[in-house]
């Protein structure tokens, strides 16, 4: 790993119209306030439109940084790769995927598909076969639960030291940042409770990843 290690910001679970200018507002801040790779939308499951709709809201202020946007929507049954491209974001992220091979086959073009939720190795080296353009692991469950501190950072070791595909290595507090980086994580994550209401949270995260020796 070297010190270019990149931050990806997540939103909230759930994140829906009422929300939607709030948020707007933080991460137009986060990402005035350091580099940011990318975004992870995670948006409330409504109707295509709507969800359209918000996807273009927050394009506005991502990609303008240079930030790609990337949608996810637990509990949709409608046509998320269409949201997403209606929308103009960069591409989808899935968690726990059943048919990655048809959205790999409609997300071209450049357009990104990653992958969350593997509780398994064998569930991530499947997603890995399939060509996604990264692996997440970590980052909270929508009910708010952490997942296990310990066994994330096992498994982001593993992942990083022996296969190609990038990924992101979410951190749900400010002290695991290092730890992450540490590993050849090609992201660090940021939970939506480390930046959204902090902005100056993306320059400190960017601050310990520069404490990190290099790899």
């Amino acid at each position: 790993m070297s010190n270019d290690t990149r931050l990806a910001l997540l939103g909230p679970h759930g994140l829906d119209a009422a929300g939607m200018e709030a948020f707007v507002a933080a991460l137009g801040a986060a990402c005035d306030a350091g580099d940011v790779a990318a975004v992870i939308l995670r948006l409330a499951a409504t109707d295509e439109r709507g969800l359209t709709a918000q996807v273009k809201q927050v394009a506005a202020v991502a990609q303008p940084h240079g930030a790609a946007l990337v949608v996810a929507c637990p509990g949709f049954t409608g046509d998320l790769a269409a949201v997403a491209i209606r929308g103009g974001a960069d591409g989808v992220h899935i968690d726990k995927p059943r048919d990655l091979k048809e959205l790999r086959n409609r997300l071209r073009d450049g357009r990104i598909l990653g992958v969350g939720g593997t509780e398994t190795k064998h569930a991530a080296m499947e997603a890995g076969e399939a060509s996604v353009d990264y692996l997440m692991f970590g980052g909270l469950y929508p009910d708010g639960a952490a997942p296990d501190a310990e066994t994330v950072l096992a498994r982001v070791s593993w992942w990083a030291e022996i296969f190609e595909t990038p990924c992101i290595a979410v951190a749900t507090r400010a002290d695991a940042i290092g730890a992450l980086a540490a590993t050849g994580a090609e992201f660090i994550g940021l939970e939506s409770g480390l930046w959204l209401t902090d902005p100056e949270a993306v320059g400190q995260a960017q601050a310990a990843l520069a404490q990190v020796p290099a790899r």
